[in-house]
């Protein structure tokens, strides 16, 4: 064991991965949260968490809310320090734990920001198809909007999931999210058509590079695009489409995806599962969606609504 918080920031990241087998993404979630904190201490001049006090972790939230950060944000930055406090006192690094009791505040419920009909058009019409980059870009945000899918469930397809899908339609398509639970959704046409084209178009012409690269969608280098890449094109989309792209995000295409659908008349249940939530609650917060738009849809329409 370590005496730095950098050092003890690692031993806690190291018993994430070998003692309670998380996720690589959900450590990486940590460790971006822990290495503000640690950066927060650095410029107090504080260097092992044995000098931390509760007034230091107190003042770190409020400089969490200083600087913006949404208060979910807020809240998942300080379970992550509590959590490694909690640590640092079982495995004898320190002796008290400074955040006990501390509650991590309350998540404010922020209602998902959904795309119109015309903002999904003008971006899924934005890349050049006429190009390799355009038609992988095609691809992917067909995907995006037309399963509902998380980035990393669309960026960890390989080729043979997405073949066996084309060439029967009914089988759905296998998406593996949180917890490793898997779950099937439909491949609409649009997006059945997007990635054909890129398979037969653009693929090849990275697939070579790559070498032998399994991955559905490649990048330049023809290995599997990364969810930061897969970020970087939707902005890019975004500016092509006139978009706000200050708040435009891989998620704005599956809340997009959820609200259109409830907008349809799909059964909340039914979107659920399409989603992959584990509890309908998570789902139905697009329904409060749903229902503001019934809202603005009478005030703007009703002759006696004002």
């Amino acid at each position: 064991m370590t005496s730095s918080v950098g050092g003890q920031v690692e031993d806690y990241l190291r018993h994430l991965v070998v003692e309670r087998g998380l996720s690589d993404n959900t450590v990486q979630a940590y460790r971006r949260d822990l290495l503000r904190y640690q950066e927060y201490l650095g410029s107090r001049g504080i260097g092992s968490l044995a000098e931390v006090t509760r007034v230091d972790v107190e003042e770190f939230r409020r400089h969490l809310d200083h600087i913006g950060l949404a208060p979910a944000s807020v809240t998942r930055c300080v379970v992550a320090v509590r959590n490694l406090h909690r640590f640092a006192v079982g495995s004898g690094q320190v002796q008290a734990d400074v955040t006990a009791g501390m509650s991590p505040g309350t998540r404010s419920r922020r209602l998902p920001k959904a795309l119109t009909m015309d903002q999904v058009e003008s971006l899924l019409a934005a890349p050049d198809t006429s190009t390799v980059e355009g038609l992988r870009d095609a691809a992917l945000l067909e995907l995006l909007y037309g399963t509902g899918a998380r980035v990393s469930e669309v960026c960890a397809l390989d080729v043979d999931d997405i073949r066996r899908v084309l060439d029967d339609p009914d089988l759905g398509l296998r998406l593996i999210g949180k917890g490793d639970k898997e779950r099937i959704v439909p491949l609409g046409s649009y997006a059945a058509k997007a990635v054909d084209a890129w398979l037969i178009r653009g693929r090849p012409a990275w697939a070579e590079i790559g070498n032998g690269e399994h991955a559905l969608l490649l990048n330049t280098r023809g290995r599997r695009l990364s969810r930061q890449s897969a970020w970087a094109v939707i902005r890019r989309a975004g500016e092509a489409a006139g978009l706000d792209v200050e708040h435009l995000s891989p998620h704005s295409l599956r809340h997009s995806y959820a609200t259109h659908l409830l907008d349809g008349g799909a059964d909340v249940r039914v979107v659920q599962e399409l989603l992959g939530h584990s509890s309908v609650t998570t789902t139905q917060i697009y329904t409060l969606v749903t229902a503001d738009h019934l809202r603005e849809v009478y005030r703007s329409s009703h002759p006696r609504a004002v």
